[in-house]
């Protein structure tokens, strides 16, 4: 099993920046800080940890956002000609989260010193990423930040132009959500137009996961993007456009199928198997499709198939999955399978009961199926 997350951040990772912000800052505790930030740390999860270290920095560094600020920026790890940065010379990397948290609470506490908080966060996202610091400046700060934020998708640095829009998705992953962005995603619009075709991978796949974002809760104007952009479009930005299509092509928007060649309905039958029948937490099951084509000429599919986990009060909540995308020949007749994972993650928890499972192809649901999850003293079974 993949190590946890979590162990990214841990006393090695302490007692190194302990190390380097001691040679940059004149009377720095090194001692004081790593026993502060590493008490209880590896009981901790991913973010607490971050946030523990943050502490840490808050009690030992000087106070203010300037001190803060140049002590951070003089222990930070030199970049290379090629942008990387030399991780022995240096701050880097995971511990960087909590600097940058740490920046950002103060300039919260002192608005004034906002634009020397927002310079350190330039240098600190060059060596890890500032996509956490910023947003809560930018939620408290916005006529500020916002300026900042479209200067940055012109800097030099794939760094900086990845967080002018990483920073202010509506939806990032562990990071505070940006709910007037949610409400209203225009005013981050200049910025992914500006972005979407970056020279940098990197960029372009954060525009397309902000562009991902933005369709949860405005669909269709995510929809009219990609009509626009989509046409005579390069292959790189064909790229970005189809991850940011991702969740309208699952939820089957017609004018985002449209644009795909993926309108047309299936010409033709399925048949979907789910087994085992009955199953534990943690156990896995196999989806076997047979698709047989009656059309006349080649059929473009997308093919995913949706879920519905049995809540706690009996509730079922739809989850799609990614299946497959392939073309299918006119007569002609396929199997594809596929094993579907039950193993607990931190996003979703699993509630004995019937699951039914739907196959949609184009958007539309062509075949169904399910599987009942037991409680772990119940014998599993076809």
């Amino acid at each position: 099993m993949p190590e946890a997350f979590k162990h990214l951040i841990h006393a090695g990772t302490v007692t190194d920046a302990a190390r380097h912000l001691g040679r940059a800052c004149a009377g720095f505790d090194a001692g004081r800080f790593v026993q502060r930030a590493t008490d209880g740390l590896e009981g901790l999860e991913m973010k607490a940890r971050a946030m523990r270290i943050a502490d840490a920095l808050d009690e030992g560094l000087p106070p203010g956002v300037a001190p803060a600020a140049e002590a951070i920026e003089g222990a930070l790890a030199p970049l290379r000609a090629d942008g990387t940065a030399d991780a022995a010379q240096g701050l880097s990397g995971w511990v960087l989260w909590a600097a940058g948290d740490l920046l950002a609470r103060r300039a919260l506490a002192e608005p004034d010193a906002l634009p020397r908080a927002l310079q350190a966060l330039h240098a600190l996202t060059q060596r890890f990423t500032a996509e956490f610091a910023i947003r809560p400046l930018l939620r408290d700060h916005p006529a500020e930040v916002w300026p900042v934020l479209h200067r940055w998708a012109e800097d030099p640095s794939a760094a900086v132009r990845r967080l002018a829009s990483e920073g202010s998705r509506p939806r990032l992953p562990w990071g505070l959500r940006l709910q007037a962005s949610v409400d209203d995603p225009r005013p981050a619009w200049p910025l992914l137009e500006r972005l979407q075709d970056d020279p940098d991978e990197s960029v372009r796949r954060s525009v397309a996961n902000h562009l991902n974002d933005i369709a949860k809760d405005h669909p269709d104007m995510v929809a009219d993007w990609i009509a626009r952009s989509l046409p005579g479009a390069p292959p790189a930005r064909r790229g970005v456009l189809r991850h940011a299509s991702r969740t309208l092509v699952k939820q089957g928007h017609p004018a985002v199928l449209q644009a795909w060649g993926l309108g047309r309905a299936f010409e033709g039958s399925a048949t979907l198997q789910v087994s085992p029948g009955r199953v534990r937490v943690g156990d896995e099951i196999a989806l076997a499709v047979v698709l047989h084509s009656r059309a006349t000429e080649p059929q473009a599919l997308v093919i995913d198939y949706a879920v519905a986990h049995a809540g706690a009060r009996a509730a079922r909540t739809p989850k799609v999955f990614k299946g497959w995308t392939l073309t299918l020949a006119p007569g002609e007749a396929r199997a594809l399978t596929r094993r579907h994972s039950l193993r607990p993650i931190t996003t979703r928890r699993y509630h004995p009961g019937d699951h039914p499972v739907s196959l949609r192809i184009n958007g539309q649901v062509v075949a169904e199926g399910g599987f009942q999850l037991v409680d772990d003293d119940s014998a599993p079974g076809a």
